[in-house]
């Protein structure tokens, strides 16, 4: 993907190998990734540990992943919401001292498996709360793929009406139902 002139890439994430055995081998593949110049390669992690081990492979960036619901978060981070959000506050308090970039994502901002539809105002709540953090940019996600367009019309909408810069968001679909293309149009 580097050597296809991608300039942004986010190449692994820093999480416990005994939870995500898939991973364990992060910390190898940065000590052996090439590093072009003026590429933005980032990190994904959970926690101060993460960080600690995102600054010491020389990550420039990291990426913290926040929940839009309850369920989500326990289940996913093991924590709940405000538990979560204290920790990615940390996190992102360190990494900005570190003068490392800070990405945002948002999980579950349109439907939960266990919650079902998710309120638009949680979401922006969230939103809200990792651009206080100091991220640069905030992925906004349909985890489980149920949305519709005119969910996500919606959604945007009411963050751009919360005053945030529409330049600064991502959004991230998956196509379970066949949206994605139009979801993202």
């Amino acid at each position: 993907l580097l050597r296809a002139g991608l300039r942004a890439l986010e190449v692994t994430s820093l999480v416990r190998p005994d939870r995500v055995p898939q991973l364990a081998d992060a910390d190898e593949l940065l000590a052996r990734l090439e590093r072009p110049e003026g590429v933005r390669l980032g990190v994904l992690v959970a926690n101060m540990r993460g960080l600690e081990r995102a600054i010491a492979a020389s990550v420039r960036e990291v990426a913290i992943f926040a929940s839009a619901t309850e369920s989500f978060a326990l289940a996913n981070l093991h924590r709940t919401r405000h538990e979560s959000m204290t920790i990615f506050t940390e996190v992102a308090k360190a990494a900005l001292e570190e003068g490392l970039s800070v990405r945002g994502y948002v999980s579950m901002c349109f439907g939960d498996p266990d919650e079902g539809a998710v309120l638009v105002k949680d979401v922006v709540a969230v939103v809200s709360e990792l651009f206080e953090m100091g991220c640069y940019e905030v992925s906004i996600a349909d985890t489980i793929g149920v949305a519709s367009p005119g969910q996500v019309y919606e959604l945007l909408g009411a963050i751009d009406a919360a005053g945030f810069d529409a330049g600064k968001l991502a959004v991230h679909f998956h196509d379970t139902y066949g949206q994605a293309l139009a979801n993202t149009l």
